[in-house]
């Protein structure tokens, strides 16, 4: 079983990591307090072709696949979670449209998203609802060739920019979830405002409110009623992103645990000398090469995802495990820093706030755990 990277892995890599403590890493903290990426950041990140890597060249993507992905946004999150998380949901929302849209859907919609021309969305959550497909009120009244979508989603990311949306709303035909392709600020769209996350900053989180928007009923993704398959696939590769971006703030919690070790002195002398100091180190090393492997092995999956309940299974596992290794290992990175680590001026207390986040977003970790037994006990 071979484990090492290939030429092309290397570099993607390596080009998203200098990227990342180049470019980014400068801007880190004034990104993180002001909650609002420059727009010369994310112009660099597609230049790179960072916006869409697993997709093929032929809708505008990188044709890097899953595996060079899950590289690119580890080092993306190691240095800033913000930035990382809109590339996670624009490949979401594009993910779904690559594997049910129409080959018109693909062309219209995916390339100017893969170059970052265009952001996507990716919009089920409901203020009343959640995450509940059972009980989804966004409706879609057909009318003609159209359908007429009224409700709100509630914590949209890249609602702000223009580009697709996949949105999910129950259709007047099948009263089922349907999954239609809406185009952002077309009439009827409209957006609250930004939500205050203590994580995850760098770009808006928003409620989207959609009145008597028309949407052409070739705009549909997939068929009438058959918005769940949609959704379930799209929320697996959804996760393929975000465990990437936990794995990039573990290896950011264990990276700047061990420079604090060795800078930090007492007594005159480095606290690494310390055996609690040292055990906490090595906690954080064998939490980031056990995360690391499960994810690597995500993205392999991913490439080639024949078995959607088996992936759906595995994808759930790995994020629900990577996300709260994360919040372990933030924890054990602020003990090692001590007071200082509680201080803004520290890079773990970010790490720390990114952190909280992971095991609540795209799927509350009960929720993926349950995923994984239904597979494990029906297989």
């Amino acid at each position: 079983m071979e484990f090492s990277l290939n030429k092309e892995q290397l570099l993607i890599q390596k080009i998203a990591q200098e990227f990342a403590e180049k470019r980014m890493e400068p801007l880190a903290e004034k990104i993180d307090r002001e909650n609002n990426t420059p727009e010369d950041i994310m112009q660099g990140l597609a230049e790179l072709d960072l916006m869409g890597l697993p997709f093929k060249e032929e809708y505008g993507g990188a044709n890097a696949g899953y595996d060079c992905y899950v590289l690119a946004m580890e080092q993306l999150g190691k240095v800033l979670s913000g930035p990382a998380i809109a590339i996670s949901v624009n490949c979401l929302g594009l993910g779904a449209i690559d594997k049910f849209g129409t080959e018109e859907q693909k062309k219209k919609y995916m390339p100017k998203a893969c170059k970052g021309q265009h952001m996507a969305s990716f919009a089920f959550t409901e203020p009343v609802t959640g995450s509940d497909p059972k009980q989804i009120t966004t409706k879609a009244v057909k009318e003609g060739d159209y359908y007429i979508i009224n409700g709100t989603k509630r914590f949209i990311t890249n609602a702000d920019y223009q580009g697709p949306m996949v949105l999910f709303a129950a259709d007047s035909e099948s009263g089922k979830p349907t999954a239609f392709i809406v185009e952002k600020f077309c009439e009827g769209y409209s957006l609250s405002k930004p939500w205050k996350k203590i994580g995850y900053r760098g770009g808006d989180l928003l409620d989207v409110y959609f009145k008597d928007l028309k949407v052409p009923a070739e705009n549909i993704l997939g068929k009438v009623g058959g918005g769940f398959p949609v959704l379930t696939y799209g929320i697996a590769f959804g996760k393929v992103g975000i465990s990437s971006i936990a794995l990039g703030g573990i290896l950011g919690c264990y990276e700047e645990a061990v420079k604090y070790a060795k800078e930090k002195n007492h007594r005159g002398e480095p606290i690494a000398k310390f055996q609690a100091v040292q055990l906490r180190i090595a906690d954080l090393a064998m939490k980031y090469e056990a995360c690391r492997w499960l994810t690597y092995r995500l993205g392999c999956l991913a490439n080639d995802a024949k078995d959607q309940a088996v992936f759906a299974k595995e994808a759930a596992l790995t994020k629900t495990f990577v996300c709260e290794t994360f919040a372990d290992a933030a924890r054990v990175a602020v003990d090692i820093h001590g007071s200082y680590g509680l201080m803004a001026d520290y890079k773990v207390s970010r790490l720390y706030r990114d952190a909280i986040m992971g095991p609540q977003v795209e799927g509350v970790a009960d929720m993926q755990k349950m995923i994984v037994a239904g597979v494990v006990l029906n297989g």
